[in-house]
């Protein structure tokens, strides 16, 4: 028996005029019997998502970039009712169900009606991805990472850094967190539980518009230097990093303190420049971030081929890398170089270079070769 929920998404999933999604959405706004029957399918949809690759954060991140907030408003609550069903989950996955904003943003039925229908749209057709994991209520093994006390630490550290209006004392932050990372590092590539055959992770960061290209090169840097790859997926606004836990942590952590701290210096010095009578900001922004991520890419590359470490520990990190190596190659056997647009602002240039100096991170893991920026063809 055809439902109210059958006819509409059968009027509207598989064409992209208004007229047949007005015409579902009005079919669905005077049936509200066939609520409960849209949400199932809602997460059926989901469910097909997990299976091809997507995680919560990657679905929410492109309907907030591909729709508006409410849609996101929609997803989150979606998501969150479809993972009631599972048992354990795997800690990343976990982390980003707590982040999801399921406020429920009231509107007349028709608009709602709508808006799930365009929610639907998009998420019928996602393309698969790379799997960073394993699908919720598959299996999985528990992976090591930090210790909540450590991790507690070092986030209180970057967030001091992110906060203080002193370079100096950001620099000193940034370091003091660095040192604890590369610390913990070493010690868990030490423990012979990791050594020769445990396997490396992955997971996805976003990067996103705007000035997206000098976010993945930052991201990059920071990959390389704590041992991990990175493959940025231009298409879809995010980055895979493939490394082993505690690295991608380290990642994860100072990725995204260095790119508030640059985007916080990138506003003070762009004050500055208007206040003198500037106009161009998007030049200058630009610049100036592509200049952060390449000068913090030569000191995070320069202090992990400077720090040494321990001969036991050697033949553990060689194994890593080719591990690392392997599996980066296995995801993703075609990739392609993205060329950088030239920079013609020499003040943002200038700015950017003098806002990675203040925000240096030294000594951040034992010396590996730097990774060039790849994507996916």
């Amino acid at each position: 028996m055809t439902t109210a929920a059958d006819e509409a998404l059968a009027a509207a999933l598989h064409d992209d005029g208004d007229a047949s999604l007005d015409t579902a959405a009005s079919l669905l706004a005077a049936a509200p019997a066939a609520d409960a029957d849209l949400a199932r399918r809602g997460e059926e949809y989901l469910r097909r998502a997990w299976e091809r690759g997507w995680q919560p954060a990657d679905v929410v991140r492109l309907v907030r970039r591909d729709l508006e907030d409410h849609h996101v408003g929609l997803v989150s609550g979606l998501i969150a009712a479809e993972s009631r069903r599972y048992g354990d989950l795997p800690p990343r996955w976990r982390s980003q169900l707590a982040d999801l904003d399921t406020a429920d943003r009231r509107t007349d039925r028709f608009s709602r009606a709508t808006a799930v229908l365009e929610l639907y749209r998009l998420l019928v057709r996602l393309p698969s991805v790379e799997s960073v994991g394993p699908v919720p209520g598959a299996p999985f093994v528990p992976v090591s990472g930090y210790e909540p006390r450590m991790l507690a630490r070092i986030r209180a550290l970057l967030a001091k850094a992110e906060a203080t209006n002193f370079p100096e004392e950001a620099e000193a932050l940034t370091a003091k967190a660095q040192e604890l990372m590369a610390r913990h590092s070493l010690d868990e590539a030490a423990l012979p539980r990791h050594a020769p055959d445990a396997a490396p992770s992955a997971c996805r960061i976003g990067v996103d518009a705007p000035y997206e290209t000098a976010k993945a090169i930052l991201l990059d840097a920071v990959a390389s230097a704590n041992r991990c790859r990175a493959v940025w997926n231009s298409a879809f606004g995010f980055s895979t990093v493939v490394g082993f836990e505690s690295d991608l942590e380290s990642v994860e952590l100072l990725y995204t303190s260095l790119l508030i701290q640059g985007t916080t210096a990138m506003t003070r010095a762009e004050a500055a420049q208007r206040a003198g009578g500037r106009k161009r900001t998007k030049t200058f922004r630009q610049a100036f971030l592509l200049s952060y991520a390449a000068r913090l890419g030569e000191r995070l590359t320069a202090a992990a081929e400077s720090v040494p470490a321990p001969a036991e520990v050697l033949p553990v990190l060689a194994t890593r890398e080719v591990a690392v190596a392997s599996r980066t190659e296995e995801m993703f056997p075609r990739t392609s170089s993205s060329r950088v647009r030239g920079v013609s602002d020499e003040a943002g240039w200038l700015g950017g270079r003098a806002a990675a100096d203040a925000a240096r991170v030294s000594e951040p893991a034992p010396a590996r070769r730097p990774l060039r920026g790849r994507s996916p063809e």
